[in-house]
């Protein structure tokens, strides 16, 4: 993908500030030591990690100024003619929608006694927490999950192929292959890939993140 050389510097994290100071100290000390990247930034990690408030504060408060800087200047960029956003295709309403899967489905179904016994999460914080208990079960306590998502993928592919047959959708070309088992789990229609639901909520989405980190 071409980037455009005007387009306005990111944004720096306090982080980022602070591993930017890390290195110009490092190299005030040791002007001609080679840097061992890995060793580097762990070190910064940890150091990062000991700060008090109050010490992060100069870090973060650049890190606003920045964000500042950068919002102002995306104000007024003009990318130039092809390099914008890829309009999506608008999703048909009738369209089957796709089943959720044996993670989503814990999830839905905890949910609401995580939140009451932990009030104050945020959905992040929530989504985290289910992730934890998700990975924490067994083959055998997963096992009710999974056939609920098996039936109701099952129940999809008939949906989409009765929705195909109506005209609703383009059939795939021959010769297309079927796709790994993790493919088929995602999503077996290509063209629903790209146009998953725009409003579809936050929680899935980083429950999602979650499930995969779970999984590896």
């Amino acid at each position: 993908m071409v980037k455009d050389a005007n387009r306005p510097k990111g944004r720096t994290s306090a982080y980022a500030f602070f591993v930017l100071s890390c290195r110009d100290e490092l190299k005030k000390k040791s002007p001609t030591t080679p840097v061992n990247f890995s060793k580097f930034s762990k070190s910064c990690s940890e150091q990062w990690k000991a700060l008090t408030p109050s010490d992060k504060k100069k870090f973060e408060d650049l890190a606003k100024a920045d964000k500042a800087r950068y919002d102002e200047e995306m104000r007024h960029y003009v990318p130039p003619k092809g390099m914008g956003k890829k309009q999506r295709k608008k999703k048909d309403p009738n369209a089957p929608k796709r089943p959720p899967s044996a993670f989503f489905i814990f999830c839905s179904e905890h949910r609401p006694t995580v939140k009451s016994e932990y009030p104050n999460l945020t959905i992040g914080e929530i989504a985290k927490k289910l992730g934890e208990m998700w990975s924490k079960l067994g083959t055998k306590d997963r096992a009710p999950f999974d056939q609920k998502a098996v039936q109701l993928r099952g129940k999809y592919e008939k949906d989409v192929a009765a929705y195909r047959a109506g005209g609703g959708a383009p059939k795939r070309g021959p010769g297309r292959p079927t796709g790994s088992t993790k493919k088929a789990q995602a999503d077996p229609d290509d063209d629903e890939d790209e146009d998953e639901d725009e409003d579809e909520d936050e929680e899935e989405d980083e429950e999602e993140e979650d499930e995969d980190d779970d999984d590896k």
